[in-house]
């Protein structure tokens, strides 16, 4: 988190810790807000790796598992870094501002992602650098929030197109569903944009937009899920994450082959789990068909407004139409499934 940006935050009350700003002041009403209200997160827990140089869109597609070639000025794209077995290292979202291809990822992956990256660099024109403290990201999500982001931007935007990037001379604008906007601004106009937001808006913490990201259905990968699922588990091919019909990337032909067979047994779920109990990603799932074999595990967790914490799960399918599913044995609370926001294959 940038020093400046920091004490800005501070001074409105926020309470920071490990560059992510927990609260400001009360939890819980901030989970209330989320659901109810209009709010306001900064998103400093989120690192950017910044990919510049000529070769930077050609690098990209052959490292990512979605199709660059489809990232441009006005449209953004979820995808995955996956190892030669498939497994994924990263998700991400990726898009291009200026000349330069930026990748949000979570700050804990940031260091790790950036080294290995790096390492397939050779003789291609393209530079690598954490830039995480060049831009300041401020996530906006609520029934009023197109209206909000309209009229301090004084920019129409494309809302109902998904991912769309919209440019404006002071701020970048990235739709992610038509209620949920990221804005993208340089230090120097971050602290006017937060008091312009600040003025119909409520600030909260980031675990809000953790929980909003988790309804929306989209996976964050952490590094208790390092190595742990194919994109398919986790529904990128439903999110455009990725391509089949793009070259060589590593882990494609395992991905390819699971597209191709329908060997696919887990998928992500949305669920509810009712305890007072940490639920964190990496925890894993039961159910009886699976005996004492674990059937799944947490991906992304989050305390929900209504009790008990939200979470998106990889679950074995037949698991989930046995419709018995617990957390942490088979004496845990059980996972109460919730319709996903898009539809599988």
């Amino acid at each position: 988190m940038h020093a400046d940006w920091q004490q800005f935050l501070q001074k409105h009350n926020a309470v920071i810790e490990n560059n992510c700003v927990v609260h400001y002041g009360d939890p819980a009403v901030e989970r209330n807000q989320t659901r109810t209200a209009t709010i306001m997160v900064d998103l400093s827990h989120q690192s950017l790796i910044g990919f510049s140089g000529e070769d930077a869109q050609t690098f990209l597609q052959s490292q990512l598992s979605s199709d660059v070639n489809q990232v441009h000025a006005h449209q953004a794209q979820y995808g995955s870094y996956c190892t030669a077995k498939g497994r994924m290292l990263a998700s991400f979202l990726l898009w291009q501002q200026n000349d330069c291809f930026l990748m949000s990822l979570p700050a804990s992956l940031c260091p790790s992602i950036l080294k290995r990256l790096a390492l397939f660099v050779l003789r291609a024109k393209v530079q690598l650098a954490d830039c995480s403290d060049q831009w300041i990201r401020i996530g906006l999500a609520g029934s009023n929030a197109k209206q909000i982001v309209e009229e301090i931007s004084s920019t129409k935007l494309v809302a109902d197109q998904h991912l769309n990037v919209t440019h404006n001379t002071r701020v970048n604008i990235i739709s992610h569903t038509p209620n949920r906007f990221e804005l993208v601004t340089t230090i120097e106009n971050a602290p006017k944009l937060w008091e312009q937001l600040n003025k119909q808006a409520k600030p909260v913490g980031a675990a809000c937009w953790d929980w909003l990201q988790i309804q929306s259905g989209i996976p964050v990968i952490l590094p208790a899920t390092q190595e742990q699922f194919l994109p398919q588990m986790v529904n990128l091919d439903a999110l455009g994450g990725v391509s089949f019909k793009k070259g060589c990337y590593p882990g494609q032909e395992i991905v390819a082959r699971t597209q191709y067979l329908g060997k696919l047994k887990r998928r992500m779920f949305l669920a509810n789990i009712s305890t007072l109990e940490t639920v964190a990603a990496g925890d894993e799932l039961f159910s009886v068909d699976m005996a004492e074999q674990s059937c799944g595990k947490i991906v992304n967790a989050a305390l929900s407004p209504d009790g008990g914490y939200d979470v998106l799960a990889v679950i074995q399918k037949s698991s989930v139409a046995a419709e018995v599913v617990f957390w942490g044995s088979l004496n845990g609370p059980e996972l109460r499934i919730i319709p996903l926001p898009y539809a599988l294959d």
